[in-house]
């Protein structure tokens, strides 16, 4: 017998929506299991991904306190001298810490902008030496690097990436359940999620000089992204009529987007939205911005209820681990020599690249 799916009702717009544009979702009584709360958070996030790609997530569950002590893990990490920054270099595996680029990536020179103005300091997974994917040397499976002498730091930052891993392992059912799908449709996929904690430091930029952004526009690679509330603002949404839209800030509240996979995987049916960080704030922003994505032998194909006579499968199916290469390449200078897929053979789409004119 086929598991019955549990159809949400039709995408409404949230009785919240943030700057008018972006819907505000509580998920506290869906994760505490109260009866038609998955249905009804569900039809909300339909409509966010139908609409906007962005949605502001309340109910979560996290700690304040978790959150404001990883905010502090990030500034005592980018505190430290640089050499002792350096010690724990980023490599090709993009784990560890990297400096504000001296030549700009490809994606931001498709735009005619400088780099980036942020410094960032990556986490993975905590692997053992001997993981099996650490011996065979996998892409993106390597150890973390652990900077010395800053104690507590690596306890900080590995709790809060399991409390968002387990919560980020609870939304993907309301995911499967907007898009028609079984609620344990994703669940094979995110049983051990590949996880990224990125750490960024963002100096403040002359707001007058176009050229220069604290993150160029760009699209997410992968599933779900979550930022925490932040106390300094300067991200920036571009919406689909395409008016930029500065982000506000919400107290308590995640804001969540989707990347070019989740586009990619719903026929295009989901948004993968372009966004910024400008920080004309006068003051030294922080960003700990925690992704989210299937495993990285995850085949991404087309999902059933995305597809359909009238509306075909437009992408080949993919491995993620081959996509995230790819785009990790468009991205960092550290990756230019690295060996990737072509793009033939990503067939990334309009989406995945129109971001570097965005």
């Amino acid at each position: 017998m086929q598991p019955a799916v549990h159809r949400p009702a039709p995408s409404l717009a949230p009785p919240t929506m943030i700057g008018g544009e972006i819907p505000l979702i509580n998920v506290a009584d869906f994760l505490a299991g109260k009866s038609g709360a998955a249905e009804r958070a569900a039809a909300e996030l339909r409509y966010a991904f139908e609409n906007v790609g962005f949605y502001y997530l309340a109910g979560h569950g996290v700690a304040q306190k978790m959150i404001d002590d990883t905010y502090a893990a990030a500034a005592r990490f980018h505190a430290q001298p640089i050499e002792a920054k350096l010690a724990v270099k980023v490599d090709e595996h993009n784990i560890g810490y990297m400096p504000i680029a001296t030549k700009a990536p490809p994606n931001a020179t498709a735009q005619g902008k400088k780099p980036s103005q942020n410094e960032a300091y990556f986490l993975r997974r905590e692997r053992a030496p001997n993981d099996p994917d650490v011996l065979s040397g996998r892409r993106f499976h390597a150890p973390n690097k652990w900077p010395q002498d800053l104690p507590g730091f690596r306890e900080t930052t590995l709790a809060y990436m399991s409390t968002l891993e387990a919560l980020c392992q609870k939304l993907v059912k309301l995911y499967a359940l907007a898009l028609d799908l079984p609620e344990a449709f994703f669940d094979k996929f995110f049983a051990t999620p590949h996880m990224i904690l990125r750490m960024s430091r963002y100096p403040v930029i002359d707001g007058a000089d176009k050229s220069i952004e604290s993150l160029v526009p760009h699209t997410d690679s992968g599933f779900m992204t979550l930022l925490p509330p932040n106390k300094v603002q300067g991200l920036s949404i571009l919406l689909p009529d395409g008016r930029w839209l500065e982000a506000p800030g919400v107290e308590g509240a995640f804001v969540v987007n989707g990347g070019d996979i989740l586009h990619r995987w719903t026929n295009e049916r989901f948004l993968s939205t372009p966004h910024r960080v400008r920080n004309v704030s006068g003051q030294v922003r922080y960003a700990i911005p925690f992704f989210c994505d299937p495993d990285h032998d995850t085949a991404i194909e087309c999902l059933p209820s995305c597809q359909s006579v009238a509306r075909p499968a437009k992408y080949p199916p993919i491995k993620f681990g081959d996509y995230a290469l790819w785009f990790a390449a468009q991205r960092y200078g550290h990756m230019a020599q690295v060996a990737v897929p072509s793009e033939a053979e990503i067939a990334p789409g309009e989406r995945a690249t129109s971001r570097w004119q965005a």
